[in-house]
């Protein structure tokens, strides 16, 4: 199955401000496989959150204090995103700076006519 590439990326950097990262188009499902999280001044706690399209969401980072030039990278596994799905983060410190990327691969869905 063909698919397209794309990586996308926002920084974070006003305290506990929700930025968008990525929202998976309608007409596709989109593998994530590759996250990562750097933060270049001060120390935060970042967040990232998947929030479904049914309401529902799920947290892929929270609680966890970065000092400047840390990172987290999750690229040996990968999730599978709906249309609709969204990933979202923020940064709390006195001073973010926290730079998100991600790659994921965008998989077309094919409409389905329906033949009498």
């Amino acid at each position: 199955m063909e698919f397209r590439a794309k990586s996308y990326n926002v920084t974070c950097l006003v305290d506990g401000q929700v930025y968008t990262l990525y929202t998976c188009p309608e007409t596709c499902r989109a593998r994530m496989v590759l996250l990562y999280v750097k933060n270049t001044g001060g120390t935060v706690t970042p967040t990232i959150e998947w929030d479904r399209d049914d309401g529902s969401h799920a947290h892929f980072l929270s609680g966890k204090n970065l000092s400047t030039g840390e990172f987290i990278q999750w690229a040996d596994s990968y999730i599978v995103l709906e249309p609709g799905d969204t990933i979202i983060v923020s940064a709390d410190g006195t001073t973010p700076h926290v730079d998100v990327f991600c790659t994921v691969e965008e998989y077309f869905i094919p409409s389905r006519s329906i033949q009498s």
